[in-house]
């Protein structure tokens, strides 16, 4: 007989064996699972988060909300796994389970701050001025939605303060573009940005700026009679000293 046939009997006997052990061990595993209850998985998966070991708490977590998914603890678990996503800055992630907190599960008392933290989580990843300001936008948005929906609440405070540095974001860049079309020499396009600057953004600290440079750009273009009206209209608004004396100096150059 030979070596290869001696080896395939061998194979054939014990391969039954390995299958039994593979069977009594899965069964085993499962038959543990289901001894747990949806608080042990949930305390499991807390102290592997406390410990640091997050694969294995989203792992617990995500069982949590496909096994009990009516149970007390399953809006924990979907808030739980933004949390984990937010440590990691994998922020956009983030935000959608923080959004699934209040979809999912309005009533609960993590509805509130998922949905601030969802806010955050735009806000962690809007782009500077010289960039896309989608995600700037949509932070606005968000911190505006929880403003509406929790207007007394201390959270709604610090939404100001987020808007207003994200509103002030969106107008430098449209000042950056502006002065690109200055550069260029398109003051006709120019004059649409400062404008936008104006009208969408007079509590930014750009709006003096823009003032200034609108009444530049028009002397620029030779439109006189529009860059008095300017200085008639908005002189009064300009109130930072520097930009206040480059107007005096403006308003001197129309004849």
């Amino acid at each position: 007989m030979s070596r290869f046939v001696l080896l395939r009997l061998v194979v054939l006997r014990i391969a039954p064996l390995f299958a039994v052990a593979f069977l009594v061990a899965c069964g085993t595993s499962e038959k543990s699972q289901q001894q747990q209850t949806v608080e042990e998985v949930y305390t499991s998966a807390m102290a592997n988060y406390n410990d640091g070991d997050w694969n294995a708490a989203i792992s617990q977590f995500d069982i949590i909300k496909l096994q009990y998914p009516a149970s007390q603890f399953a809006d924990d678990a979907q808030y739980m796994l933004a949390e984990i996503n937010f440590k990691r800055s994998e922020y956009i992630i983030a935000a959608f389970n923080y959004s699934m907190v209040r979809r999912s599960y309005p009533t609960s008392d993590l509805a509130k701050p998922a949905m601030y933290k969802a806010a955050l989580c735009y806000n962690e990843i809007a782009g500077p001025p010289d960039r896309d300001q989608e995600y700037t936008r949509k932070a606005i948005q968000a911190f505006s939605e929880f403003q509406s929906v929790y207007p007394v609440d201390s959270l709604a405070l610090e939404c100001v303060v987020h808007i207003h540095e994200l509103r002030s974001r969106l107008a430098e860049r449209y000042m950056i573009v502006a002065e690109h079309y200055v550069t260029t020499r398109s003051l006709k396009s120019a004059l649409i940005y400062y404008d936008a600057v104006m009208d969408e953004y007079p509590d930014s600290k750009w709006y003096e700026m823009a003032v200034v440079e609108k009444v530049r750009t028009q002397l620029a273009m030779k439109k006189i009679e529009e860059a008095r009206a300017t200085v008639t209209v908005y002189r009064r608004t300009v109130k930072d000293p520097k930009l206040a004396s480059q107007m005096d100096a403006l308003e001197k150059e129309i004849p």
